[in-house]
């Protein structure tokens, strides 16, 4: 969010185009990707694909009750 707020003046059609994503708004979230992955035990090298698709196999496991719920 840090980075996005650098930019109040771009819509996010451009800050989330490809072709002209702030380098510091595109770090962050690659950041963030990280995060994700290490905190779902995911391999770093998935590409994004393999990744959301084992988020939603995860979903529909815990939807069906096959997965605990994570303690808070």
């Amino acid at each position: 969010m840090d980075a996005r707020a650098k930019y109040p003046d771009s819509s996010l059609a451009d800050l989330y185009d490809p072709a002209t994503m702030p380098y510091d708004l595109l770090e962050a979230h690659r950041a963030n990707d990280r995060a994700v992955m290490a905190v779902y035990g995911f391999n770093s090298k998935l590409s994004e694909s393999e990744c959301v698709a084992k988020l939603f196999e995860m979903y529909a496991q815990l939807a069906r009750g096959l997965m605990p719920a994570k303690a808070e």
